[in-house]
């Protein structure tokens, strides 16, 4: 149980992967682990099962998403991405962040908050391209972590504007 989501599934540790690859072998790892099948053996054997299944599908829910399997990818390699705390940001990416506030505070209505979402797809594929190249072909920690943050920036702003979409 010990070991990472990456040797569990036996997908190399990185960013790009195959989700019907990942799909196929979380099932596998279930069937085998399910703890109907150690009924046989006794209570104690289904309770293992039980955590290895638990196991299975915490390190499943990680890599199937690519922000948590990015975050994750950093902290394997001692780079914590520290999200609640650290919130430095390139000044080009907060003037951003200002300008999406203010355009959502501003929207008359849902019409005006199209363009923004438009926008925000785009800089979020920007951004997952970004962090694929910082953890697949930089193998650089640092860089990466970077990205999840401003990456959950975008989660959460999205989050509000949807909220905002909601009212009108």
């Amino acid at each position: 149980m010990r070991a990472n989501d990456f040797a569990l599934f036996g997908l190399p540790p990185g960013f790009a992967l195959d989700r019907a690859e990942l799909e196929q072998r979380w099932k596998q790892l279930q069937r085998q682990a399910h703890p109907d099948r150690h009924a046989a053996q006794g209570a104690a054997a289904q309770r293992v099962a039980l955590q290895w299944s638990v196991r299975i599908n915490e390190g499943y829910q990680r890599l199937k998403d690519p922000l948590k399997r990015g975050a994750y990818w950093c902290e394997l390699q001692g780079q914590s991405v520290e999200a609640h705390v650290n919130t430095a940001m390139p000044a080009e990416f907060l003037m951003q962040q200002m300008q999406w506030r203010e355009a959502l505070a501003e929207a008359a209505g849902a019409p005006d908050l199209l363009p923004l979402q438009a926008e925000l797809d785009a800089e979020r594929a920007q951004r997952l391209a970004a962090l694929e190249a910082a953890i697949d072909s930089q193998r650089d920690a640092r860089a990466a972590a970077q990205q999840v943050r401003a990456l959950l920036f975008i989660e959460r702003f999205e989050q509000q504007l949807h909220e905002r979409l909601d009212r009108f």
